[in-house]
């Protein structure tokens, strides 16, 4: 079972989201995006401006324009809001803005993503890769370009926009406890290359300082470990609930009854215990850093 991230794989695990648009039932939900695009070049032609135009006008090449309008790219934020204001839409682009971010991702993982980004608590175990929400551009890229059967390079950039976009997480007030940990083989497994994988880990120790996050390492040395069945995440919802993820080579399950989510919570508490603490885990991973 895979978690991160939510996230299953390396490209699509430990992120929680492989690109939208892989397989064909994803290709099929992503009405959000084709509805968009249609209402856009409507928009676009009333008034009265061709794609290199309305691109100039909006800070995009017409290709990107014409991906927009075909439903083939998901527009980022930024671009909803100036479209909206050159077409004088009156928010009927904006209005779309919320939908259109959950539909980057696949069906599977919708309600995740939407659980994990007003979560007010995270406890993410990471096995296979870096979880999405520690993972640089460069590591998300590199995991992504490994996907068999290949991905479209736009839509290898769209699964990264999409998994960095998930990180806004460490911006929001009041801020919510995030607690990673992540198997010692993942820090040393070097997607991407050794450049990649060095950028990765300076990246973990910095988000590890906030005093919001905790980032603890699994070591291989260790004789006992108490979740051998994969990575998971346990959600905390501002209501009070506990939801747990899992999810592994694209499937992936949301856990509510009590029962199964006290399991899991169990085997976190215990590996919690197992791992190093955040100071030593900080100090594991310099010494990492240093051995490249």
């Amino acid at each position: 079972m895979t978690q991160d991230e939510m996230d299953a794989g390396v490209g699509a695990g430990e992120g929680g989201e492989t690109p939208s648009g892989t397989q064909p039932e994803d290709k099929a939900e992503n009405g959000v995006a084709v509805a968009f695009g249609r209402q856009l070049k409507l928009l676009r032609v009333r008034a009265g401006l061709d794609r290199v135009e309305f691109g100039k006008r909006v800070g995009y090449a017409a290709q990107s324009v014409a991906s927009f309008e075909q439903g083939r790219r998901i527009p980022q934020p930024e671009f909803i809001d100036k479209a909206d204001r050159v077409l004088d839409a009156g928010g009927l682009l904006v209005a779309l803005k919320e939908e259109l971010a959950r539909s980057q991702y696949p069906a599977f993982f919708r309600d995740a993503a939407r659980l994990e980004a007003k979560a007010v608590a995270l406890c993410v175990y990471g096995l296979y890769a870096v979880p999405g929400l520690l993972q640089t551009a460069d590591y998300a890229r590199a995991g992504f370009q490994q996907e068999r059967p290949l991905l479209d390079d736009e839509v290898i950039e769209q699964g990264v926009s999409a998994r960095l976009a998930r990180q806004e997480i460490y911006d929001r007030r009041p801020a919510p406890l995030l607690s990673f940990i992540v198997d010692e083989a993942v820090l040393r497994r070097p997607i991407g290359g050794w450049t990649t994988l060095h950028g990765q880990l300076e990246h973990m120790l910095r988000l590890g300082d906030k005093r919001n996050v905790e980032v603890q390492v699994m070591p291989l040395d260790r004789e006992d470990h108490a979740a051998l069945g994969g990575p998971f995440t346990l959600i905390d919802t501002a209501q009070g609930q506990r939801i747990a993820y899992a999810e592994v080579q694209g499937d992936s399950r949301l856990y509510t009854g009590r029962a199964a989510v006290r399991e899991l919570e169990a085997r976190y508490g215990i590996i919690r215990s197992q791992a190093l603490t955040p100071r030593e885990s900080s100090e594991f991973i310099e010494k990492l850093l240093g051995e490249k």
